[in-house]
């Protein structure tokens, strides 16, 4: 008899005010009165105003140290070559496969033998997997 009467009030839909007045739990309703919620007010009143000047010299949150301060932004000249090639796009292995691999530079080569050992071994496991 429970049972019924449980599958029976899945499909009842109660209005708000009623399930205040009967105590089922339901999501909150933002108010359009209160915006930001707990303390949103006094977060924006402490967080400091940082200078422009500030902002274009000093890298921020780039300091893991307690008590240490963010780095400096150095010139281009202070920074390590290979740093800018980093973003580089780097050819897929169905491009490497389409080129001759005996005119490909030695990085190239290098990347191609390891994608087609990646791929060998991908599909090796797929074989082998269980069901």
């Amino acid at each position: 008899m429970a049972m019924a009467w449980r599958r029976a009030l899945k499909h009842v839909v109660i209005p708000r005010d009623g399930a205040q007045i009967v105590g089922i739990r339901s999501f909150a309703i933002a108010s359009k009165a209160k915006k930001g919620g707990k303390g949103g007010a006094a977060d924006a009143a402490k967080t400091p105003a940082l200078s422009k000047e500030l902002k274009s010299t000093t890298v921020f949150g780039a300091n893991i140290l307690k008590e240490g301060s963010d780095p400096k932004i150095q010139p281009d000249s202070e920074y390590p070559e290979w740093l800018w090639n980093l973003l580089d796009k780097r050819p897929m292995l169905s491009e490497l496969r389409r080129k001759d691999a005996k005119t490909l530079p030695y990085e190239d080569l290098k990347r191609f033998v390891k994608l087609v050992n990646r791929a060998r071994i991908k599909e090796k496991n797929a074989l082998t997997a269980k069901n």
